[in-house]
């Protein structure tokens, strides 16, 4: 697995960032040497993620400073994909819909 980004620890180097920025990196190892890959670059919705996934440009989403706003990103996803997951059984209790009113 390789993480694939341009890096930027480099101060004086300029390099361009929007959403998917580095995904181009990861989508080429991933095509032309067959290594998994682990896209990063701005990722920061869900449907975003899940499309650089559906369309083979990387087999990983690392999702980064988004994680660094909300530390339930993957648990947003997917419930905003409509996935069905499990949490650990010492999260369930934190559920919303575990609470009765």
């Amino acid at each position: 697995m390789i993480d694939a980004s341009s890096g930027g620890n480099v101060p004086d180097a300029f390099i361009p960032s929007g959403p998917n920025y580095q995904v181009p990196f990861a989508e080429k190892i991933r095509n032309e040497i067959g290594i998994y890959t682990g896209a990063v670059g701005v990722i920061v919705e869900a449907h975003q993620a899940e499309e650089i996934l559906e369309q083979g440009k990387a087999d990983l989403i690392f999702i980064a400073r988004e994680s660094l706003r909300d530390a339930y990103f993957p648990t947003h996803a997917a419930q905003i994909l409509d996935d069905e997951t499990e949490w650990p059984n010492q999260y369930v209790r934190a559920k919303r819909e575990t609470f009765k009113k």
